[in-house]
């Protein structure tokens, strides 16, 4: 079992490649969420990324947040492709791919989970407004205002 240095000093290695790929590609949303990413995974029983390389795990930490806020959409902004990624740490798509899998599972994150976020996508989520009342889900906006006091 690896010690708790040696840990801290990978999860360094991972915030310092995932920020500059944030840097060059993304923004300051993304690199706090990749941060918030790492400090999470290196909370784990067993730490995912203290076996393979750093470059896999950092390309795969952004690939799963890229993935579940639509980074790889045009319409949507930042944009950047899976190849951007890959380039940039030298890894290949199916390799990244994989990890990234292995973390949306590790933290159930999916489209509209709120975890990983962008604020973006948070203003774009349809069960934001969403409340369960005696086992029946409503919108906020079709409850007045006496619901609420």
């Amino acid at each position: 079992m690896p010690d708790k240095d040696h840990i801290e000093s990978i999860s360094q290695c991972l915030i310092k490649a995932t920020s500059g790929f944030c840097d060059k590609y993304l923004d300051e949303e993304y690199k706090a969420l990749c941060i918030k990413m790492i400090e999470k995974m290196k909370r784990k029983r067993n730490v995912p990324f203290v076996l393979g390389r750093v470059e896999i795990w950092a390309a795969a930490i952004i690939y799963s947040i890229g993935s579940v806020n639509f980074l790889f959409d045009k319409s949507f902004k930042p944009y950047a492709t899976t190849d951007d990624i890959c380039n940039y740490f030298g890894t290949s798509k199916s390799t990244t791919a994989q990890k990234s899998k292995l973390i949306r599972d590790m933290f159930k994150m999916g489209h509209f989970d709120s975890g990983f976020q962008t604020a973006q996508m948070s203003a774009m989520n349809p069960f934001s407004n969403m409340v369960m009342i005696d086992g029946f889900i409503v919108d906020k906006k079709l409850l007045l205002k006496e619901t609420y006091d």
